[in-house]
């Protein structure tokens, strides 16, 4: 079994068949791209800003309407016209490297919006969800806080709880430390590493190189729009087959970055 099959009998969490997206007439910026995402695991996209990365993420949360192919969840098209996207978006918790926090309302209120207003849940319920992820992650006395008086890690790592908070069946993660001081990317890196150990099906797109080769169970390179290499972090990072893909791991050891 390859590292992008799902076990025999199993449906992938997300499947992307043949997805194309253009910006405009002539910018091609996801060209057939095709890629099944197993259960419980992680999958790293790796690349040069301006590769795809994001794009694919977005296209995978119906924030962009694709081209041509098709995006299924748990086995159903989402791509289909006739799909309730914002459904959809219910079942899909995204952390982009902007925090994106409402800055008038406190942590708690951030994080229990969506599940009270979206997902139709108790305030108390939800709030007793917020305040135990808030815990686990570090965060229990700042519940009360607003964003401004937290640090950039604090507030990323108060930005995974609030997508945390709805349940998701899958976490998309877009550069989430690319806003951080190096000082507070490893308190980041930490939750997501934890988060893999509970089990949480992820996509990241990421330019830690060290912590997709250590937390990956899959690693897919962008260049231009196309996966032009995907395989393990060993296959990917230990032996990649394209020249392409070479190129950039070389820059990116001698840059220390790996």
């Amino acid at each position: 079994m390859t590292i992008t099959e799902t076990a025999p009998g199993a449906t992938p969490v997300l499947r992307l068949d043949s997805v194309r997206k253009t910006f405009g007439r002539d910018t091609l910026v996801l060209r057939d791209v095709s890629l099944d995402v197993a259960p419980h695991t992680v999958t790293a996209l790796i690349g040069t800003s301006g590769s795809g990365k994001s794009t694919l993420l977005r296209c995978a949360n119906l924030l962009e309407d694709i081209d041509d192919g098709a995006i299924f969840l748990d086995g159903e098209e989402i791509t289909d016209p006739r799909t309730d996207a914002d459904a959809v978006r219910r079942r899909i918790g995204v952390v982009f490297q902007a925090y994106n926090l409402f800055p008038h309302m406190s942590v708690l209120d951030n994080i229990t919006l969506a599940p009270r207003r979206v997902h139709g849940v108790a305030k108390k319920e939800a709030e007793a969800r917020a305040r135990e992820l808030l815990e686990r992650l570090g965060l229990g006395g700042k519940a009360g806080d607003y964003p401004d008086r937290l640090s950039g890690g604090q507030q990323q790592r108060a930005a995974i709880v609030r997508a945390l908070a709805v349940r998701p069946r899958l976490l998309l993660l877009d550069e989430i430390t690319a806003a951080l001081d190096p000082e507070l990317v490893g308190e980041v890196l930490g939750v997501v590493r934890d988060l893999k150990e509970e089990g949480m099906t992820m996509i990241l797109a990421t330019h830690e190189m060290g912590f997709a080769r250590d937390v990956a169970d899959q690693i897919c390179f962008l260049d231009g729009g196309v996966v032009l290499e995907r395989g393990t972090p060993a296959d990917v990072f230990g032996d990649p087959r394209h020249e392409r893909t070479r190129r950039f791991l070389s820059r990116i050891t001698e840059a220390g970055r790996l």
